[in-house]
C-alpha cells in the first residue's frame, strides 16, 4: 500500500491514457494507490489504451476509467456520482490535472487559419478551468480525503512565447495561478496544491506542438544532463508530492526538468 496510511486510498487522473498522466498513473499504482482514469480518446486508440491499463491492475489494484470529455459538467456530475458508489466509504487522495486537448494555432498567418476568440475559450477550459471545476465537485460531494494532494503539469511555455503556443500558453498561466488559490482557498480542507514544469519530455501533446523538434533540440542543448525530461521523471515527483513528508508544500510551480530551464 502507499506510504500515507494504511487506509485505502484513490487517486483520480485527469487525462491519464497517455503521457505524464499515464505514466503517473503506473507509478502510483505501484505504490498501491487504487486508481481512476478520466480520458478521451477515439476508438482507434483503445487498444493500445487497454493495454497500458492492463499493466496497472496487474500491480494488484483497481482500476476505472471513463472515457469522457472531462471538460463536460453534464459528464462530470455522472462521473462523480459513479465515482462515488465505486469508492463507497473510501477517499480520493490525489488528484492530477494532465489535460492537453488545446488549440496550437498561430496568432498571425498568411494562410488566415489564426487563433480566433472561441479556441482560447476550448483550450483555457480544457486545460485549465476543468482544474477548478473538477476541484469543487469532488469537494461539495465529500469524496476527497482529509489531507488530499492535488498536482497539475504546466510547462516553461507559461513564460516564454512559442510559435503556435499562445492558447496553451494563456491556459498554463491560468492553471497556476487556479492552483496557488486552491492552495490558499482549500487549505482549511486539508488540500494541498501544486503545479510541476516538466522540462521538454516527448509525449503525444508535446510532437504535436509546432517546432517541436527545435524545441527538443533546444532543450537538449541547455540541459546540463544531456537528456530530455521522460515521463517517468515527472510521475517519480508527482508520487513524492503525494508523501507525508511532502505535506507542507504548497502553492508552489516545482521544476522537474534535470535544470533545463537554468540556461
Amino acid at each position: 500500500m502507499n506510504d500515507i496510511s494504511n487506509t485505502i486510498n484513490w487517486a483520480l487522473i485527469l487525462g491519464g491514457s497517455s503521457g505524464l498522466g499515464l505514466a503517473t498513473a503506473k507509478k502510483l499504482a505501484r505504490h498501491g494507490f487504487h486508481i481512476i482514469i478520466v480520458h478521451r480518446d477515439a476508438r482507434v486508440d483503445l487498444q493500445r489504451i487497454e493495454s497500458d491499463f492492463e499493466e496497472i491492475t496487474s500491480s494488484g489494484v483497481q482500476l476505472k476509467s471513463f472515457n469522457i470529455d472531462v471538460a463536460n459538467p453534464e459528464k462530470r456530475i455522472s462521473v462523480l456520482e459513479e465515482i462515488a458508489t465505486t469508492i463507497a466509504s473510501d477517499k480520493i487522495k490525489v488528484l492530477v490535472h494532465s489535460i492537453a486537448k488545446g488549440s496550437l494555432k498561430p496568432m498571425q498567418s498568411d494562410s488566415g487559419n489564426t487563433l480566433e476568440h472561441q479556441d482560447f475559450t476550448i483550450t483555457l477550459n480544457a486545460m485549465a478551468l476543468s482544474l477548478y471545476d473538477w476541484v469543487k465537485a469532488i469537494h461539495n460531494d465529500g469524496l476527497f480525503a482529509d489531507d488530499t494532494r492535488i498536482i497539475s503539469f504546466t510547462s516553461e511555455g507559461n513564460a516564454k512565447a512559442w510559435p503556435g503556443y499562445a492558447a496553451v500558453s494563456a491556459a498554463k498561466v491560468t492553471l497556476e495561478a487556479l492552483t496557488r488559490n486552491i492552495a490558499l482557498e482549500f487549505a482549511s480542507s486539508g488540500i494541498k496544491a501544486n503545479c510541476i514544469q516538466a522540462g521538454a519530455t516527448e509525449t503525444p501533446a508535446f510532437s504535436m506542438i509546432p517546432n517541436s523538434n527545435k524545441l527538443k533540440e533546444s532543450a537538449l542543448k541547455r540541459n546540463p544532463n544531456r537528456r530530455l525530461t521522460t515521463p517517468e521523471d515527472v510521475a517519480n515527483v508527482v508520487y513524492l508530492l503525494t508523501t507525508n513528508e511532502a505535506k507542507w508544500i504548497t502553492g508552489t510551480v516545482i521544476k522537474v526538468d534535470g535544470g533545463e530551464s537554468l540556461m
